[in-house]
This record gives C-alpha cells, sequence and structure tokens, in this order.
C-alpha cells in the first residue's frame, strides 16, 4: 500500500522568511563577536543565535514543538527579528538594521494575513 500525499508548496514569501530567519541567526552571532569584550564575545557569539534558533523550532517553525495560535507565533517572531535588528544598531549600521526591520515587517504581516485565513 502506497500513501500518496500532495506536494509542500513553497511560496516566494516563504523563501524570503527562510532567509530573514538565516540572516537574524547570522547577526546574533556578529553581533555577539563583534560587540563584546572576551570572554563574552564567545557566550554572546554562540548563545544569542542558539537561543534564537531553539525558540524559532519550539514556537515559530512549521514543525514547531510547541503549537501557538498566530499571535503567540508573531511574539516570537517580532522577539527574534527584533533583536536582529537591535544588534545591527548596536553594531553602527542603522541603514541595516532599517531595511532588514522593513523586509521583516512586510514578510510577518504578509506571512500573519495569509495564516489568519
Amino acid at each position: 500500500m502506497t500513501s500518496t500525499s500532495e506536494p509542500v508548496r513553497v511560496s516566494v514569501i516563504d523563501i524570503v522568511r527562510f532567509v530573514l530567519e538565516l540572516f537574524a541567526f547570522v547577526s546574533l552571532g556578529l553581533w555577539g563577536f563583534i560587540c563584546f569584550e572576551l570572554p563574552w564575545n564567545v557566550v554572546v557569539g554562540i548563545g544569542a543565535p542558539v537561543i534564537a534558533i531553539v525558540l524559532w523550532a519550539l514556537f515559530r517553525s512549521p514543525k514547531a514543538v510547541f503549537q501557538m495560535d498566530v499571535f503567540g507565533k508573531a511574539i516570537v517572531e517580532i522577539a527574534v527579528m527584533g533583536t536582529a535588528v537591535f544588534a545591527w544598531w548596536d553594531m553602527g549600521q542603522p541603514v541595516v538594521a532599517a531595511i532588514f526591520a522593513i523586509v521583516a515587517v512586510t514578510a510577518g504581516v504578509i506571512n500573519g494575513r495569509r495564516e489568519l485565513d
């Protein structure tokens, strides 16, 4: 007996959001290693992205461990993306912070509206 399943559809917004996630995780690592003195740069440089990845995996990913409503997912997403925006701002890159914030908010709103439908 074979199981036939419908292929998974990946939209452009899904790809943009995935790239944003990766960019946020890398941004937090860079922030930790650049903005802190030894030994804290190692702790924050590794710890910040690990915490963000764990939060995302537990609450926000498509196969999240804990299922939440759309608003709970939005809070986790705002926390992770907002921290990445703060990291760029703290590194002295307000233009990168602003562009990342605009793209992340736009993608989040589009995805949130899609999840509410």
